[in-house]
């Protein structure tokens, strides 16, 4: 008769877990595995929890695919008297030297690797890296031990023929090895043409040589197509899909048919739009609007019913979930389903019978919800708005449904002030867009304008994602694994000094409790629209925050005040909403509990290349805002410092938001940065620079290769 499992206390678990692991000290294993072997009945989200806590003693190490191994000897103890190592896991980023700092560790600040300790990783590689002693360094350093997953499995770049082979020499990122070819399958490819490059062998060790074979020539191609492929490539996304994927994919129009539509609540009678930026080819969300008694009305959320069509375990689905979001480029999308997906089966265009996924409620003017309801519909949408229009029906009260969105605009008005009530916080950060030439060369900048209609849609979709993670939440009293968005509370340390630098601009910061520091945020954001000195503090702000992410762990979101929430309402670039359609619509009608290891480790990959898809953006705006500020070189403009390092100043342009740098090598006073980064301070007293700093400027270089703006300071 096999033993009763039984609860330990969390003490006596760790012992079990450190007995086990050191037992078997050349095995590997998961939560789960070791929640078997213990015979333990402690869920397996506590046994997670004791494994990451002996990882950052120094005890335990992470390995691949979430294995867990206990850490030999001579690796724990090091020479230095006292010393036991400590070991992070995180994402390899290169710089020019050949050195390295590790990020997205739970390190407060960054772990620098040098040259020597890189052990072959390159560029985004997920690592392990163990800590070395600090002796006399103010900063952490490590070694990298172990490459757990590879990054890059593409490159473009130009070929050269050698002897006795050919290299690839990549575009981005520029400090990637060389890609060896072999001669006998370059039929057709000549010495200086572009290519891409699928990675077939990495070698070994720091030197080995790493092997490719090409599968594009790209010389047709322009300058600004090879960049943005190389953007997508360096940040391990790939830009076709595979032709298993593609095949699929043209099948799926046989799921829709009659007996599958007679199966759904019926929605098409009643008045459904959606609301998307002009320039928008998908549409993955609508709402629709039905007065009730008593002056309440019912509200659908409905979205795009991706897991209908997107089939666990197939070809389609494996890609979706490797790319798992859709990338925006400054110029483009990097969609994460194929277009027959996205902007034609699951897209609700208007005037269409399409599936959806729906988050119904019955509410009334104030807010206030009576009752919900979530499943599978069918919708008929009768007008596509753009935000532009929408905002048009809301200020003249004017227009196709205008009354209907104007109900809705004073219901989002009352979630809004009650979230806020709750303790969200209402930063929001400026997003520029480029208008183009027929070249898609950057002709115009601007900031994207955020309005009514545009708050009136994100207040649905929090409504719908908030309930549909309390609905789970609250399913059963034992828990049901689940895609949690969690964000949690700022750094300590960052938000005193922001607040001793708020205090310098005059700006007050409390940081007596959680509810203060709330306050406190959403006071400057409110003073931030009228004040321009304190406007600059926002961005700062944020840089104080956690980042969100997904995980089976909730926290809540301490930025939008939320004890759970999740993302729903997206699905169409989203997996991670996906995996919640899927959990939920099992869940509806029994209790069905999905591994919660395994979801933990697609949660994890899913904020992965949520981090990925950022970086990727980012370097595509600064790819266009070098090109675009090329023609302003020899010109003086007006800036304000928004950042510095040991080296000099970032500077702002207002209006096009373009940043660029000032060494300063070449000012005539001799500058120290304070460890804040606030502060420049003159050493031969002259005036100190903060950020804030109004100036002058001298546009003196902007190259779009580096995507660096160089700039002289001319006047303080």
């Amino acid at each position: 008769m096999s033993r009763k499992a039984r609860q330990l206390k969390s003490a006596a678990l760790r012992q079990q877990i450190i007995k086990l692991l050191s037992k078997m000290a050349k095995q590997q294993f998961t939560a789960f595995q070791i929640s078997r072997k213990l015979n333990v009945s402690n869920p397996v989200s506590s046994i997670q929890y004791e494994l990451n806590k002996l990882c950052e003693d120094g005890l335990v190490l992470k390995k691949r695919q979430e294995y867990y191994q206990w850490l030999e000897k001579d690796l724990v103890h090091r020479k230095s008297p006292g010393f036991q190592s400590e070991i992070y896991q995180g994402y390899v980023d290169m710089t020019r030297s050949g050195a390295a700092y590790i990020t997205g560790t739970n390190q407060p600040e960054d772990i620098y690797v040098a040259p020597k300790f890189i052990k072959g990783a390159l560029h985004k590689d997920l690592v392990t890296v163990e800590l070395l002693p600090r002796a006399k360094r103010r900063k952490p350093e490590g070694r990298i031990i172990e490459i757990l997953e590879r990054s890059i499995h593409q490159i473009i770049g130009t070929i050269r023929k050698l002897h006795h082979y050919a290299v690839v020499v990549a575009v981005e990122p520029k400090q990637f090895p060389e890609v060896h070819i072999k001669l006998s399958e370059m039929d057709d490819i000549h010495d200086g043409q572009i290519v891409r490059v699928e990675i077939t062998d990495w070698g070994k060790g720091q030197n080995k040589a790493i092997w490719g074979k090409v599968i594009d020539v790209l010389n047709e191609q322009d300058e600004n197509e090879i960049a943005m492929q190389s953007i997508l490539l360096s940040n391990g996304f790939e830009i076709d899909f595979s032709e298993e994927a593609l095949s699929e994919s043209r099948q799926l129009h046989k799921l829709i048919n009659e007996e599958e539509t007679s199966s759904r609540r019926d929605f098409r009678q009643i008045i459904t739009f959606t609301i998307d930026p002009a320039s928008a080819k998908d549409f993955d969300d609508a709402l629709s609007i039905r007065p009730l008694d008593n002056q309440k009305f019912e509200i659908g959320v409905h979205i795009a019913d991706v897991s209908h069509f997107l089939r666990e375990q197939t070809d389609l689905d494996k890609e979706a979930y490797n790319r798992a979001t859709s990338v925006y480029l400054a110029d483009r999308v990097c969609p994460m389903l194929p277009e027959v997906l996205s902007n034609e089966l699951c897209s609700l265009n208007p005037n269409e019978d399409k599936y959806t996924f729906s988050a119904v409620f019955e509410m009334d003017l104030a807010g206030k919800v009576y009752h919900e309801w979530f499943g599978k519909t069918i919708i008929h949408s009768d007008r596509r708005f753009s935000y532009e229009e929408a905002q048009e029906c809301i200020e003249t009260k004017t227009g196709d449904f205008a009354s209907e969105i104007n109900i809705l605009n004073t219901i989002a008005l009352a979630l809004r002030k009650e979230r806020y009530s709750n303790g969200s916080i209402s930063f929001e950060s400026e997003e520029i867009q480029f208008e183009y030439d027929e070249q898609k060369r950057p002709v115009s900048v601007r900031i994207k304008e955020r309005k009514e209609a545009h708050m009136m849609i994100e207040d649905f979709m929090l409504l719908a994602n908030k309930r549909v993670a309390e609905f789970i939440a609250a399913r059963s009293q034992q828990e049901i694994p689940f895609v949690y968005r969690v964000h949690d509370t700022p750094n300590p340390d960052k938000l005193v000094d922001f607040a001793q630098f708020a205090a310098e601009l005059g700006f007050k910061f409390d940081l007596k409790d959680r509810n203060s520091i709330t306050h406190s945020f959403n006071k400057l954001a409110d003073l931030a629209q009228t004040n321009e000195l304190l406007r600059l503090l926002e961005p700062l702000a944020i840089r104080t925050m956690a980042k969100a992410e997904y995980t089976t762990a909730n926290i809540g979101h301490y930025g939008l005040g939320f004890d759970f929430y999740t993302h729903f309402t997206s699905p169409i670039r989203r997996y991670s909403d996906v995996l919640s359609h899927r959990i939920l619509y099992k869940n509806l009608t029994e209790i069905y509990r999905v591994d919660k290891e395994s979801l933990e480790i697609k949660t994890r990959h899913i904020s992965l290349q949520e981090r990925k898809a950022m970086d990727a953006e980012r370097e595509s705006v600064k790819y266009k805002m070098a090109e675009f500020m090329i023609r302003y070189i020899g010109q003086e403009l007006e800036g304000v410092v928004t950042g510095m390092s040991d080296k000099g100043l970032y500077i702002e342009v207002p209006g096009i938001k373009a940043e660029g740098f000032v060494s300063f090598e070449g000012l005539p006073d001799a500058y120290y940065v304070t460890e804040s980064r606030y502060k420049a301070v003159s050493r031969f007293g002259g005036s100190d620079i903060t950020i804030g700093t109004h100036c002058k400027i001298r546009v003196i270089r902007s190259d779009k290769t580096t995507r660096k703006i160089d700039m002289e300071l001319i006047s303080q």
